[in-house]
C-alpha cells in the first residue's frame, strides 16, 4: 500500500510521538494499518472515551451477547439488539472487521480470522495517532478499570492505576475500583492521580453530612474553547457491590443534583458540557430526556458497543447517548464543533480495537512487561483445555458461568448453584488451554467466598423474582446490576414483561416442581452480606482451581437456561449461530 503526503507525514509524527525512529517496525506497521483507522479532524473540541476495560492489559477474545432483551419503553430498541438486527440497524455488513467486533456472529470464525482486541499497547498507539491530528485532545475513562484481572486484584488496582497514568488518561470515574474500599481509592485519587487525572463523581457524598467526596467536574480548556466533563459514578454500587466497602459514602443517580451542576458549569463559562457516566446505556437515555444542558453523555457499565450516537430530547435541545463497549475492544471518538457558545455540529466514531491492525506502543509494552513479570509463572499455569468457546455475557448464561455452576456443584456436592450475572469476564477458543489467568478474568474481585446453605423453594423463587426484577423492571432507573443470576441444577421458566414478582414459574429440580416448603443445599459466590465480610470460606478460584484440573478436558455442553416467554420477535434475542 503507498502512503500519499498526508500519511507520511502523519505516521512520521506517529514515531515520533512514540519515540522510535522512523524506519522501525513499530512506525511501518502504524502506516500500514492508517487506511482502517483513518479518521479525518473534525471541529475544535474533541474527546477520546474508553470504559469498562476491567484490567485487560493484554488483547483478549470477547464475544458479543446474542441476549439482551429489552423490556418497556426499550423493548426492540438500541441497546438492545442483537446479532444480525444490530447489524440491519447499524449498517455493518456481515462478514467484516465491524460484525465480529460488535457481535456474537460466527464468534469462533471470526475471532481465528481477525485476531484478539484491546490491549493497552494497542490501544495507547492508537490513541497516540488520533491525537496527532487532534490537539489537546482529551482521553475519558469511563470506570470499572481497576478490577478484572489476577494482577489488579493482587496489586490492589496498582497495576491499572500506572498503566492510566501511562496511556495519558486525562479524567474518569468508577464503579467496580469501589471494591478496593473507600481508604485504598482516596489513596489513589490523593497521591497518584495528583495533579495528573481527575477523578470526578457528581453522585458521590459523604453519608453524615451529605458533603462532596470527588470533584464533582472538572472544566478543561481546548483550542480556545471550555469543555465541562461532569462525573456520574454508578449510582447502585452499595447495592450491586457490598456495603461494606463504602461504609461512609452515598451514590444515587442524584438527578436534582446533577441539573444544578450542569447550570454552574455553564455558568464558569463551559461552551460544551459532557456527562462521564457509569450508569448504563438505559438509564443514561431516561436521565438525558430529564436534564437540559448536556451536549453528550459517555456511558458504560451495560458494555455496549454503540457504534451510532442516540439523540435524545430534553427542554434543553438534544442530547448525544453513546456507550463505549468493554475490555479494551473499543475507542469512542467524539468531535464537536463549538462555535459562540454552543455545539453546533459533532462527529463521532467508535473505533474497534484490533490488535493485529495496530502495532504495541513500545513504552506501553514495556510497563505492561514490568507489571506482569512477578506473577507469570501463577498466571500461565494450566487448569485445563477446553473443546468448547467459552464466554460470559448475555441476560441469562454463559459457557463459562455454566462451567463454574458445574463446579460449585460438584465441589460443594451443591443440588442448586447460583453464580453472579457478571457482565465482565474474557472468551477463550476451543482447543485453549485455560490457564490460572483466563480463571482469574472471571473470578477476580476482593470478595470471592464461595458458600453452600440451605434455602427453601420460597426463598429462590424470591432471590430469581428479585434480580429478574432488577434486570427486566422497565423503568431504568430501578435496574441495579448486572445481568440474571445463572443458575446450575433448577430449571425455570421467566416471562421478563410480566409484573414484579410474577415473572418467574415453573421452578423444577431433576424434572420435579419444586416445593415451596422444602430446603435445597445451594451453593454460590460473591456474597454482598455483611456477616460474610470476615468469612474464611474458600475463594471462587480455588474451588475452581481445583475442580478444573480434575476435569481435565471441558467438553461442549448445552447451557441450563430458562424457558423465555413472550419474546417472539424481540431483536434482543437470537439463536447461536
Amino acid at each position: 500500500m503507498s502512503l500519499n503526503r498526508r500519511e507520511f507525514i502523519q505516521a512520521l509524527a506517529i514515531a515520533s510521538v512514540g519515540g522510535m525512529s522512523l524506519h522501525s517496525e513499530w512506525a511501518s506497521a502504524q502506516a500500514k494499518a492508517h487506511s482502517f483507522y483513518d479518521l479525518p479532524r473534525f471541529g475544535n473540541v474533541h474527546l477520546l472515551h474508553f470504559t469498562d476495560c476491567h484490567a485487560q492489559l493484554l488483547p483478549v477474545y470477547f464475544r458479543e451477547p446474542n441476549v439482551n432483551i429489552g423490556v418497556g419503553p426499550q423493548a426492540g430498541k438500541i441497546p438492545h439488539l442483537v446479532g444480525d438486527y444490530f447489524l440491519k440497524a447499524n449498517r455493518i455488513a456481515s462478514g467484516t472487521r465491524d460484525a465480529h467486533a460488535f457481535t456474537y456472529l460466527d464468534f469462533t470464525a471470526a475471532a481465528h480470522q481477525y485476531g484478539q482486541m484491546g490491549g493497552f499497547a494497542h490501544l495507547s498507539s492508537l490513541i497516540k495517532q488520533l491525537k496527532v491530528s487532534r490537539p489537546g485532545a482529551l482521553l475519558l475513562d469511563g470506570g470499572d478499570t481497576w478490577q478484572g484481572s489476577a494482577t489488579a486484584l493482587w496489586t490492589q488496582g496498582q497495576d491499572m492505576v500506572d498503566a492510566a497514568l501511562t496511556l495519558g488518561v486525562d479524567v474518569m470515574t468508577a464503579h467496580w475500583e469501589m471494591t478496593l474500599g473507600e481508604k485504598r481509592v482516596m489513596e489513589i485519587v490523593q497521591k497518584d492521580f495528583q495533579n495528573k487525572i481527575s477523578f470526578v463523581a457528581q453522585n458521590i457524598t459523604t453519608t453524615d453530612f451529605g458533603d462532596e467526596v470527588f470533584a464533582p467536574y472538572v472544566i478543561r480548556e481546548m483550542n480556545g474553547v471550555p469543555i465541562g466533563i461532569i462525573g456520574q459514578a454508578f449510582p447502585y454500587t452499595p447495592v450491586a457491590n457490598p456495603r461494606y466497602f463504602t461504609p461512609n459514602w452515598t451514590f444515587g443517580i442524584q438527578e436534582q443534583n446533577l441539573q444544578k451542576t450542569i447550570d454552574q458549569v455553564r455558568q464558569k463559562g463551559a461552551k460544551a458540557v459532557v456527562l462521564l457516566s457509569h450508569n448504563g446505556m438505559d438509564v443514561d437515555l431516561k436521565l438525558a430526556s430529564r436534564v437540559r444542558g448536556l451536549d453528550a453523555i459517555l456511558g458504560g457499565h451495560t458494555h455496549d458497543g454503540v457504534p451510532v450516537p442516540v439523540k435524545v430530547k430534553n427542554a434543553g435541545g438534544i442530547t448525544l447517548v453513546t456507550n463505549a463497549g468493554s475490555n479494551g475492544k473499543f475507542l469512542g471518538v467524539l468531535d464537536f464543533d463549538v462555535k459562540g457558545n454552543k455545539v453546533v455540529d459533532f462527529r463521532y466514531k467508535l473505533l474497534p480495537v484490533f490488535s493485529n491492525l495496530i502495532a504495541p506502543d513500545p513504552q506501553m509494552s514495556q510497563h505492561i512487561t514490568q507489571i506482569r513479570k512477578p506473577y507469570e509463572g501463577r498466571l500461565s499455569e494450566k487448569l485445563a483445555v477446553t473443546d468448547d468457546l467459552l464466554y460470559r455475557r448475555g441476560n441469562f448464561n454463559g459457557s463459562f458461568d455454566q462451567v463454574i455452576l458445574d463446579g460449585l456443584m460438584a465441589q460443594k456436592n451443591a443440588e442448586i448453584a447460583f453464580s453472579p450475572g457478571f457482565r465482565w469476564g474474557t472468551s477463550l477458543l476451543p482447543g485453549q488451554a485455560i490457564t490460572m489467568e483466563h480463571l482469574m478474568d472471571q473470578t477476580a474481585i476482593t470478595y470471592p467466598y464461595t458458600t453452600v446453605s440451605n434455602m427453601t423453594g420460597e426463598n429462590i423463587k424470591t432471590i430469581l423474582e428479585d434480580v429478574a426484577d432488577n434486570l427486566f423492571n422497565p423503568d431504568p432507573y430501578y435496574q441495579q446490576g448486572g445481568d440474571m443470576v445463572r443458575v446450575g441444577g433448577l430449571q425455570y421458566t421467566i416471562d421478563p414483561n410480566a409484573t414484579v414478582g410474577k415473572r418467574i414459574s415453573e421452578m423444577r429440580l431433576n424434572g420435579s416442581l419444586i416445593d415451596a416448603d422444602k430446603s435445597y443445599r445451594v451453593a454460590g459466590w460473591a456474597p454482598v452480606s455483611e456477616e460474610t465480610r470476615s468469612s474464611n470460606s474458600e475463594p471462587i478460584w480455588d474451588l475452581m482451581s481445583r475442580h478444573l484440573k480434575e476435569a481435565k478436558l471441558i467438553k461442549p455442553k448445552k447451557l441450563n437456561e430458562p424457558i423465555i416467554k413472550g419474546v417472539a420477535n424481540n431483536p434482543g434475542i437470537a439463536p447461536i449461530s
